[in-house]
């Protein structure tokens, strides 16, 4: 008995710690910006510039699922991969937090508009079920993380390939740089909102651009490496599906006969 109430107390003391650590909402100063803290007007301009991003990305989804029904469990680890990175959320200066993204990664296995959606869900489900982020700013924070980011992921993928042809280095690149390019259009964001009383907005930007940095700048290498671990994960065990999108080419198999 007294073993199944110890067991209890370090379920709900774990589940305590877990909601603190992750589900409390965060000052302004955060990579998601929270429930309520952007001004109507901002709130509403940033759903209305996603939205269109969010309906191309839902036909750019079926088109990939309806010519290749076996590449949804990758849509799904692209989706998982991408939650748990950016749920991560790490202490920074000022009371501010910082954390990954995730989407270089799947920009890269299925394009920019399939993770306008991949990500907008998953900023929807941390607002709703973690308190990260928030309804009202989910188009301001999908912006920043499902839009800009997979774009800027897929552009310096594609550039990096021509130029170079090392699909490690594009792979970390693209990761990272959509972590640092995310960061950099939620300063953008916030400084549009809040410009400060001297300096205007190139003084708020610049504030706080210099309060993310200090974290998201290890933290985007960090990602970056990370997703090339995953990358050669995927490559060694499903490399079906990255056939199938054209990322890898099957090596031929020569026929060697003995004499």
């Amino acid at each position: 008995m007294r073993k199944n109430r110890l067991k209890l107390h370090l379920v709900l003391l774990a589940l305590g710690s877990l909601y603190f650590i992750v589900g409390l909402p965060k000052p302004a100063y955060a990579m998601h910006i929270m429930e309520g803290f952007l001004p109507v007007q901002w709130a509403i301009f940033w759903w209305v510039v996603a939205l269109p991003f969010f309906v191309l990305g839902l036909r750019s989804l079926t088109r990939i699922t309806q010519a290749n029904p076996q590449l949804k469990l990758l849509l799904g680890l692209a989706g998982a991969f991408t939650f748990v990175l950016s749920a991560l959320k790490l202490p920074s200066v000022t009371g501010s937090c910082s954390h990954p993204t995730g989407t270089g990664l799947g920009a890269v296995l299925f394009g920019p508009l399939a993770m306008s959606v991949l990500g907008s869900l998953v900023l929807l489900f941390q607002a709703l079920l973690l308190a990260h982020g928030g309804l009202t700013t989910l188009g301001a924070n999908a912006f920043s993380m499902a839009i800009a980011g997979p774009f800027a992921a897929y552009w310096v993928y594609q550039l990096t390939m021509r130029l170079t042809g090392k699909q490690r280095i594009a792979i970390f690149l693209a990761a990272a740089l959509a972590d640092l390019l995310t960061y950099i259009i939620t300063s953008f964001q916030l400084a549009l909102a809040f410009p400060a009383p001297v300096g205007g907005f190139i003084a708020s930007f610049t504030k706080f651009a210099g309060i993310f940095a200090i974290t998201q700048v290890p933290l985007a290498i960090s990602e970056g490496l990370l997703t090339v671990l995953v990358w050669n994960w995927l490559q060694s065990y499903n490399p079906q599906e990255l056939e199938l999108l054209k990322l890898i080419k099957r090596e031929p198999q020569t026929n060697e006969t003995v004499s």
